[in-house]
């Protein structure tokens, strides 16, 4: 039983070792097939809260390819965005972020509003609370900033 348990064994690792034989190239040295890519740490779904309307919350979609999609009530809206963070990540420089508008479905969103943002570009700096908050800010002060994220999937 012993013989037939270690034949089985020895079968399977040849086995495998001439498969792993057969996928190395002609010089014998595999290629690194690891990849390593960044992302912007803003990359994700966020979510605010509107004040006054505690039904309703607007999203924001940072995707891959500096592309956002922003859903607020039965406004949807898609654009560009460039985050640029923080150079020595200090609160020295605050990361900033430019979003354009490039198309808008002109419905009413969270707050009641119905303004086609088509073609606008806002700029705004981001003061990260912690990893999963961060606020939109007119300027670097802290007292000017207006608006609270909250992530919603990474």
């Amino acid at each position: 039983m012993k013989k037939t348990a270690l034949f089985i064994t020895l079968l399977f690792c040849g086995f495998d070792f001439a498969v792993a034989a057969e996928t190395l190239p002609a010089n014998g040295v595999q290629a690194n097939t690891i990849k390593i890519t960044t992302r912007p740490e803003i990359l994700g779904l966020w979510g605010m809260d509107i004040p006054g309307n505690k039904k309703c919350v607007e999203y924001y979609n940072f995707r891959g390819g500096n592309e956002v999609v922003v859903n607020s009530g039965k406004e949807w809206s898609a654009g560009l965005y460039d985050y640029q963070p923080s150079p020595d990540n200090t609160l020295e420089k605050w990361p900033a972020l430019v979003m354009q508008i490039k198309y808008e479905n002109n419905e009413k969103d969270c707050s009641g509003n119905q303004v086609d943002q088509s073609g606008e570009v806002s700029q705004y700096y981001v003061r990260w609370k912690n990893n999963s908050t961060l606020n939109f800010c007119a300027s670097e002060a802290d007292d000017k900033c207006f608006a609270t994220l909250r992530r919603v999937l990474p």
